[in-house]
């Protein structure tokens, strides 16, 4: 676990990408979706397919910032029997392996709350969590959950998006930690993509209020997509897409087949050669 004062891993990683002179590739996929087993083979072979950081979806009945296919994912994984504490307990599987590579839990406050805050924060730190990604907890209200993830080591990451205006910019950066989470669209996940363009002009406009590494998410579905928007920024989130491939790669009862682990994988391994600029 990271501790108090301690570099973060996901500060390590992301200066170690900014040396060698590339940007990160973030992958998102949903806990126990399309079960707890797949779930951890895909999970264990994102580091070596080339993932940076991995994002781990905390499955919630009403996922309201998400598109369709995480919805979908979230309904799959609570019918494989996803809970918040069997979500640290495939973090702690993971780690018994892996030690490098940052993992960030993303989800929604009611299933920590219920957990327990002090709770969630102590075991999601010893399980082997490096930040959260809390995306109905703005800013304003940080110290519902702040001090106990800060006491833990947890970075928290906050989301950016272009309605985020230049008054209220410094005050969602200065709650912010780990690095920040530019969501390029107004909107749900997975819908539609951002302009080169736009994204050149909201990177700069971030870069002035923040020395964190800025990831683009929402709306990233190609590995055209991510290497140009690791380009831009400092790294790609990929989340609907992955989610997608998984999906198509199950049977009719929503089960995983024998190539669902491989076909998600080399997904992933797409994604990083054209991040790492190998294709």
């Amino acid at each position: 676990m990271n501790r108090p004062g301690q570099t973060s891993r996901i500060a390590e990683r992301f200066a170690s990408l900014k040396a060698s002179g590339r940007g990160a590739l973030l992958t998102y996929l949903q806990a126990y979706d399309p079960d707890p087993a797949t779930s951890l083979a895909i999970l264990r072979g994102l580091p070596g397919a080339g993932a940076d950081v991995i994002e781990i979806g905390v499955a919630f009945t009403d996922p309201m910032a998400d598109g369709p296919a995480i919805q979908l994912a979230a309904q799959r994984a609570l019918k494989s029997g996803a809970t918040l504490s069997r979500t640290l307990a495939l973090v702690r599987d993971f780690r018994a392996e892996e030690q490098a590579t940052p993992i960030v839990l993303m989800g929604y406050y009611n299933p920590i709350l219920s957990y327990g805050i002090d709770r969630f924060c102590i075991d999601a730190a010893s399980s082997g969590v490096d930040g959260l990604i809390i995306v109905d907890v703005p800013p304003e209200e940080a110290d519902e959950i702040e001090p106990q993830a800060k006491a833990n080591g947890l970075d928290l990451i906050r989301l950016v998006a272009p309605t985020t205006d230049d008054a209220r910019l410094p005050g969602v950066l200065a709650a912010t930690s780990g690095f920040v989470y530019y969501v390029s669209i107004t909107g749900i996940t997975g819908t539609r993509s951002a302009t080169r363009e736009s994204l050149a002009a909201e990177i700069p406009r971030i870069r002035r209020h923040t020395d964190l590494p800025i990831a683009i998410g929402f709306g990233i579905r190609t590995p055209a997509q991510a290497a140009e928007a690791a380009a831009i920024a400092d790294g790609a989130v990929v989340g609907t897409a992955l989610v997608d491939v998984l999906k198509d790669s199950l049977d009719e009862q929503g089960r995983a087949k024998p190539d669902t682990v491989r076909r998600v994988l080399d997904a992933v391994r797409a994604l990083a050669d054209a991040v790492r600029g190998n294709s």
